[in-house]
């Protein structure tokens, strides 16, 4: 039978359809089977790359500025800068942050260096191929390398000359972009690019360069310094490196303006010169000063902001200088001085010697800081604490005459007494005696518990010093001493010395240095009252130049002068208008020269720089305090005036505090015309008539004759003791004193020790009568001792009765020892 042959094969290709068919849908989903396994490991491996991506970038890394060692700029209170040091690894590089770059220097930096720096990811792979093909091609080197290859260069301290260089520069760059932000990449390239030299970062740069913050620059300045890094080491500023500089700056700046077109208006500022600066010309000011603040501060801050006024500072160095260049002949070589702001307790001018470059003086020592004798500086504070004790007030009169307090026998520095004197005269001719009178009748505080209180610092036990702390016993710093005079114009408010602008960085290891102005209340140690007055006592000293004698000055300067025990420190202390001023002349090596007198090495120097400070220094009005009132007081005797004083003066009075009284000295006295003694009564008017005389104590009166000071005594009585026409005062024992048990010895003559009588006697007295209960002692003259000898062990009442009937009486306890 024939077969239809092409139906058969449609028969036959039928199932072979089918089954190419099956195999094609199988094939189809197995495909998409497979395929939706692959997509779902890609994404699983996308995942876990931005799970890895954000671990890297998440996991603790230390901050790229860790690595990058930073220069420390000091700067005074208008930013000028005073100082820059080196970093730790010798450069000059000052870090700041990029919110304190200007946006304009990051542009053009980006625009000349790496444009695309944030969109690649640490490489651009086109600039790396166009600089390989240039540079093996024989045509001019090009560099590819983006901001983020050229930090992985200087952190790592690459070779990247060779390939194998360029391979860990381009594995670094992409593991620096994923470890850390574009901004802490571009921050820390801005503050590590070389500018030439030891000259790195912008910030460094634009102070070495420029003489200005980053801040601060013009746009052709920020134009340079985007040029500088591409070749730092042929485009250091230079003379001969002038010419390129302008070109590469010049080109920058057509880009620049293609960009920005309103910068063409500068195109002229820009195609000028630039006056570059270099190392040379940077600044080293106040340098006793800078050191303490860098010393304090260890690093922690890149910037110091200070509180010194750096003209000020030049104000002190510079008359300093012409002072001390006339006064070598002398001895005098060197001086220290600190100038402040007592309204703000900021420093303005701190000379801690006259050169820091001098080695014979010793010059980088910082006097200011130094514990020296203070001499009789300190006595304002005690004569403030006495007005605050009510011990005295201006012119309470004091006396000044030989005494002894137990061994300690102070004496004046010239040698002599004026006998007696009132306290502001005491105070402002700086006599010893008075001072150390007062300063034993301190309660509390005494001096030195105030001087505790005012952080005065290294100070010896109380009992170490004595009373010889009045006259510079112990030992402060000049620092020390600038802040106690700031109390007086700061109604008796103790607050630190402030060194540093606003809160930042850590306090300075000088005593109590290095604050921020935060305590501005302060620590109380006198009443404003006392402060006020004692202030105003000082600024009643009458200048030592003869030249400015009586003439009104623009403002009031209250000083105070001071001399170290063996002519080794000369000082002149004060405050002038709003500023405390401090001078110390003297040597470091402790040595002595006779010339280092205060009112005439010191005081000299304090008035000229105080005469430059009062040509420009606005004054500060001091309120007088409401409970400091103006009083009307007898000049001879300080008190209150009775009906026949002669003379007033005015002082200050504290109610309630300020011991008062009415004076007793100037008495009327009937006087006999035929005799010229004193008349009794009843009075003849035909040979009587009434004068007034001074009735001053018996040791006064000793004290006016041993002077010679003439005072107007009145003459004897014709009547002995009985001219009721004075009152007068009764006397006052003085030796012995209570509280103290008088021991009596027995010699080997058989002869007892005697105990002095002595007591002050008033004006009209000639004889005092000495009684041991009713037992009669002896008579002594006015003014005069009895020695008392053979005194019974025990507690007895002993009376002194004067010739006009006035009694005292002391206990005395008296013990006898073999």
């Amino acid at each position: 039978m024939m077969t239809n042959r092409p139906e058969a094969q449609r028969v036959c290709a039928a199932p072979r359809a089918a089954t190419v068919g099956a195999r094609i849908l199988t094939g189809i989903s197995l495909f998409r089977g497979r395929g939706r396994r692959v997509f779902r490991t890609l994404g699983l491996v996308a995942l876990v790359m931005v799970a890895v991506i954000v671990l890297v970038r998440l996991w603790p890394k230390p901050p790229l500025r860790d690595a990058i060692p930073s220069s420390v700029a000091v700067y005074d209170a208008r930013g000028t800068l005073l100082r820059l040091t080196l970093a730790r690894d010798e450069q000059y590089r000052l870090w700041v942050p990029l919110a304190e770059i200007p946006q304009e220097l990051v542009d053009a930096v980006l625009l000349h260096e790496d444009q695309y720096f944030n969109y690649h990811p640490g490489v651009n792979p086109w600039a790396l191929l166009r600089a390989t093909a240039r540079t093996y091609s024989g045509g001019a080197r090009q560099g590819g390398s983006t901001l983020s290859m050229q930090l992985a260069r200087l952190l790592y301290g690459l070779n990247t000359r060779t390939p194998w260089g360029k391979a860990k520069q381009i594995a670094w760059a992409l593991s620096l972009e994923a470890r850390y932000s574009k901004k802490e990449i571009l921050e820390a390239y801005l503050n590590a690019v070389p500018y030439g030299g030891n000259i790195e970062g912008v910030a460094a740069a634009s102070l070495i360069y420029f003489g200005k913050r980053p801040n601060a620059l013009s746009l052709p300045e920020i134009l340079m310094l985007a040029v500088i890094p591409q070749s730092p080491l042929s485009r250091t500023p230079s003379e001969a490196a002038q010419a390129r500089l302008s070109e590469a700056r010049m080109r920058l700046f057509e880009r620049w303006a293609s960009i920005h077109p309103q910068a063409r208006e500068q195109a002229g500022l820009v195609s000028a010169p630039l006056n570059l600066r270099g190392k040379k010309r940077l600044p080293f000011e106040a340098p006793h000063f800078t050191t303490m603040l860098l010393s304090a501060d260890a690093r922690a801050s890149t910037e110091i902001q200070t509180t010194l006024d750096l003209r000020l500072q030049k104000l002190l160095e510079r008359h300093m200088r012409h002072y001390l260049s006339r006064t070598q002949q002398r001895g005098l070589n060197n001086a220290s001085a600190l100038l402040l702001d007592w309204t703000t307790m900021e420093v303005k001018a701190w000379l801690g010697s006259a050169d820091f470059f001098n080695v014979s003086i010793q010059g980088q020592v910082n006097g200011a800081l130094g514990k020296r004798s203070p001499g009789s500086t300190l006595k304002p504070f005690i004569y403030a604490l006495a007005i605050d004790q009510g011990v005295l007030h201006p012119m309470t009169v004091l006396r000044d005459s030989p005494q002894s307090f137990g061994p300690f026998t102070p004496e004046n520095f010239d040698g002599r007494f004026v006998g007696p004197i009132d306290a502001q005269q005491a105070l402002n001719r700086s006599r010893n005696i008075p001072a150390v009178v007062v300063n034993a009748q301190l309660k509390q505080p005494s001096l030195y518990e105030f001087l505790k209180s005012a952080h005065v610092s290294k100070l010896a036990s109380e009992a170490h010093y004595g009373l010889a702390l009045t006259l510079g016993g112990g030992e402060v710093t000049m620092a020390e001493l600038a802040a106690l005079y700031a109390i007086l114009p700061n109604q008796g408010r103790w607050q630190p010395l402030v060194t540093r602008k606003g809160n930042a960085g850590p306090p300075s290891t000088a005593p109590r240095l290095g604050g921020s102005g935060q305590e501005a209340t302060g620590q109380k140690l006198l009443s404003e009252e006392a402060a006020f007055i004692a202030l105003d006592m000082l600024e009643k000293n009458p200048r030592p130049d003869v030249a400015y004698a009586g003439r009104v000055m623009p403002l009031p300067v209250a000083w105070k002068t001071g001399t170290s025990w063996g002519f080794r420190d000369a000082w002149t202390a004060g405050v002038v208008g709003r500023y405390v001023l401090v001078v110390w002349l003297g040597n470091f090596d402790g040595s002595s020269n006779p010339e280092l007198r205060g009112i005439d090495a010191a005081a000299p120097l304090f008035f000229k720089i105080a005469d430059a400070l009062m040509s420009n220094a606005i004054g500060v009005a001091r309120r007088q305090p409401f409970n400091a009132i103006r009083l009307d007081v007898c000049q001879a005797s300080g008190d209150l005036p009775n009906a026949d004083c002669p003379r007033t003066v005015k002082t200050w009075y504290i109610p309630g505090v300020s011991p008062i009284k009415v004076s007793e000295v100037h008495r009327a006295v009937m006087i006999d015309t035929r005799s010229g003694r004193m008349a009794c009564p009843p009075y003849d008017p035909r040979f009587v008539k009434r004068e007034i005389f001074e009735f001053w104590p018996s040791d006064l009166r000793r004290l006016f004759a041993q002077a010679g000071v003439p005072r107007r005594l009145p003459p004897p009585a014709d009547c002995g003791t009985g001219n009721a026409a004075t009152a007068g005062m009764a006397p006052r024992i003085m030796s012995p004193l209570t509280g103290v048990t008088y021991q009596q010895r027995l010699s080997r003559s058989g002869n007892a020790d005697g105990i002095t009588l002595h007591a002050i006697a008033d004006g009209d007295v000639e004889t005092l009568y000495w009684f041991f209960g009713t037992t009669y002692l002896g008579a002594s003259a006015s003014g005069k001792d009895l020695l008392w000898k053979g005194a019974p062990s025990g507690r007895h009442v002993l009376r002194v009765v004067d010739d006009h009937g006035r009694v005292d009486s002391r206990t005395v306890t008296v013990e006898w020892v073999q």
